[in-house]
């Protein structure tokens, strides 16, 4: 599937969602998506990880339902992610956005311990936006993936910030 690098949007986030954000963060990933797509954004790249990814992926294909031209596109590391996953329902999820993306990128076929960061800086040199839940400015790979898109100029968006509405405010 082919798309423009400059009306693409990718997020990078966490695995484990802060307690205070549980409740929050699907209204601000919604609020997000409908903004970006305002601002004539339309394609969006999820990595397929627990947590923010696929918060962020199926927030993606609830805006499709109001907004069909959008696209839901999947970066995953490898063919074999879920292999050491043992949440069944979070496989399940997986294999559902599997279903329902416009399309899947895999980075390699199986596991190494470098597929992620390639992942991730796929992610980002694909996109325009970065749409982030950071809460550890220090290390990982949110961390990593942030650091990598300012140094690629991207502007990003912070979720986990009190404030990060003011990415929007001209």
């Amino acid at each position: 599937m082919e798309f423009s690098k400059n009306h693409s949007v990718c997020f990078t986030g966490h695995r484990q969602i802060l307690p205070q954000h549980i409740h929050i963060l699907p209204f601000r990933l919604e609020s997000t998506i409908q903004n970006l797509i305002r601002l004539e954004y339309n394609n969006f790249i999820a990595g397929g990880a627990v947590g923010f990814d696929m918060l962020a992926a199926e927030a993606v294909l609830a805006a499709r339902r109001m907004y069909p031209h959008i696209t839901l596109f999947l970066a995953l590391p490898c063919r074999d992610q879920t292999a050491r996953w043992k949440n069944p329902s979070d496989i399940e999820r997986y294999n559902r956005l599997l279903e329902e993306a416009d399309a899947i990128h895999y980075i390699q076929d199986a596991y190494s311990s470098t597929c992620m960061h390639k992942r991730n800086r796929w992610m980002v040199d694909h996109s325009a936006v970065c749409v982030a839940y950071l809460n550890d400015t220090q290390k990982g790979g949110t961390a990593y993936t942030v650091r990598y898109a300012m140094q690629k100029d991207l502007p990003f968006v912070n979720l986990s910030s009190i404030d990060y509405l003011e990415a929007f405010a001209e």
